[in-house]
């Protein structure tokens, strides 16, 4: 079978790949990126003229990669192998020179940081492409890749000892104003600020940049939430208002260019519903050419205002969700859940900050409560913070963190890593305080704000029958410590729906904020 189907393809692509050998052929790892580059012509607009597209064969497995102009006379293609052995490619071409080009290369295993592209799992959680859970802890600096070397440097190391391992970031330029402080260097078209382009042409060196920084967070370890359109422009630039076949064409670049990053996620926009000149059908419309574009089907989200798109919609992959209380309100979070069946990615909740704006005055112990109350909730919490400072400021610019909540998230990330393999679901949503876990395994119960002396060990236990045994440890979420308790739980099914310890104990609580029960069953 594989003969037939590699014999169809070199016959459909008009070459033959028995003709290259693999024997000195480069070697890429798995999730790693083949970058090919072939010198074309410079005339005319080689954005416009000249389609350049490659197939990478192995075996059956057959993926075609579009083609983008790099500028200079440079035509490239980025390939991202997601299994391993060797691959032949051949291009295709309006342009003599571009097509019928050749090549093999091999395919090895991944380096040991290397995971491959995250997708959807188990319903409501993540996972890399290799099976290892990805425990999204997000936080946001919607301009940190448009603010010079300097800038942009400190905060990859501020992001280097940070406990979070995705960043949402414009593709565009956020304008100077109150919130951000600098203007970007390099802007994505060809022309003059602040508004005089040709939405035709694109600026190679612009998106180069994007792409070191992208890299740079990958071998970081962290995912680019890739904001594709945001409001902010205001008609400023014009990237915002440039019109259906230009907003296509930058997408289909974008995609060409990226894609073959593992670590990169598509955002749509931000705030999609202040972008007054675009209307629903033209978000489906740009949904449904990434899923066409994107050889490798990365995530894809769209961030709201205050109307929450319909994230139902198939090519939608996960909700990024703005909502101010709806991270402290468990029961609307799993609702969330309940109709999209999706993750649901609380991206933004408000920020940490001093800003005079309602949305960023949250108290870092704010901040970090509402991650705690979306993880039992079995949904996700994006951070961000706005500090006012001459400099700089993390949710525009990066740079560095001023505010206290990342440091204390360190131990969320810590109790997620631990957590069950599958993720935390809710448990009983109509219970409280409100519990997460696994029901029979793992339970996590969080207090938030209450300052409990005591609890009766009590657990919904939902299609359970077993009597089971539990070690508890009391979680202070706020410093960060973990409190064994001696005892040993003996539960036994008292009710339909509930496992009780057997002599009827309970817990003595510290009587303070922010306590959490991490409860596991121990084998029988």
């Amino acid at each position: 079978m594989s003969r037939i189907f590699l014999a169809l393809q070199v016959l459909f692509w008009g070459s033959s790949f028995a003709s290259v050998r693999a024997a000195d052929a480069p070697v890429v790892e798995q999730w790693g990126i083949f970058d090919v580059a072939f010198n074309g012509p410079t005339n005319g607009n080689p954005f416009l003229e000249v389609d350049l597209a490659t197939r990478f064969v192995r075996g059956t497995n057959s993926v075609e990669v579009a083609g983008f102009y790099d500028g200079d006379g440079i035509y490239r293609v980025r390939f991202m192998p997601e299994t391993q052995g060797e691959w032949h490619y051949e291009t295709k071409s309006n342009v003599r020179a571009l097509s019928g080009q050749i090549g093999v290369f091999n395919v090895g295993a991944p380096a040991a940081n290397n995971h491959g592209k995250v997708h959807v799992a188990n319903t409501f959680h993540f996972s890399y492409a290799d099976g290892t859970p990805f425990h999204e802890l997000g936080t946001t600096s919607y301009g940190w890749a448009h603010q010079g070397d300097a800038l942009e440097e400190q905060t990859l190391r501020t992001l280097a000892t940070a406990p979070f391992n995705k960043i949402r970031m414009c593709v565009f330029p956020m304008r100077k104003d109150k919130h951000a402080q600098h203007d970007s260097e390099l802007y994505p078209f060809v022309g003059n600020p602040p508004n005089h382009w040709d939405f035709t042409r694109f600026n190679p060196q612009y998106f180069q940049h994007l792409e070191k920084r992208i890299g740079q967070l990958r071998d970081l370890g962290i995912e680019a939430d890739v904001i594709l359109f945001h409001p902010y422009d205001k008609g400023h630039w014009g990237f915002d208002r440039m019109g259906a076949a230009a907003d296509d064409r930058y997408v289909r670049y974008v995609v060409a260019r990226f894609a073959a990053y593992r670590n990169v996620w598509w955002s749509l926009a931000n705030e999609y519903d202040l972008m007054r000149e675009k209307n629903e059908s033209d978000w489906d419309r740009i949904f449904q050419l990434i899923q066409q574009t994107d050889p490798y089907t990365h995530l894809r989200s769209i961030h709201n205002a205050m109307t929450i798109y319909n994230n139902s919609l198939l090519w939608v992959t996960h909700a990024s969700i703005q909502n101010g209380s709806a991270a402290e309100d468990a029961g609307r979070a799993e609702l969330y859940r309940d109709v999209w069946r999706k993750p649901v990615v609380f991206d933004e909740v408000k920020y940490e900050g001093n800003s005079p704006r309602r949305w960023g005055q949250l108290s870092a112990e704010e901040m970090v409560h509402r991650f705690w109350e979306g993880l039992v909730a079995g949904t996700y919490v994006g951070h961000s913070e706005i500090f006012q400072n001459p400099t700089n400021n993390w949710m525009a610019d990066g740079g560095f963190l001023r505010g206290q909540s990342a440091a204390h998230l360190t131990f969320l990330r810590q109790v997620m890593a631990d957590g069950p393999r599958d993720g935390i679901d809710p448990i009983d949503k109509w219970q409280y305080p409100q519990i997460g876990g696994q029901a029979g395994s793992y339970y996590l119960i969080y207090f938030g704000k209450e300052q409990p002396t005591n609890w009766v060990f009590e657990l919904p236990a939902p299609r359970l029958s077993d009597d089971l045994k539990f070690k508890v440890e009391i979680l202070d979420t706020w410093n960060g410590t973990v409190t064994p308790v001696d005892e040993v739980f003996v539960t036994k099914k008292n009710t339909d729906y509930t496992f009780a310890d057997v002599d009827g104990r309970g817990l003595q609580l510290p009587g303070k904020p922010w306590l959490a029960l991490r409860i596991q069953g121990l084998p029988r």
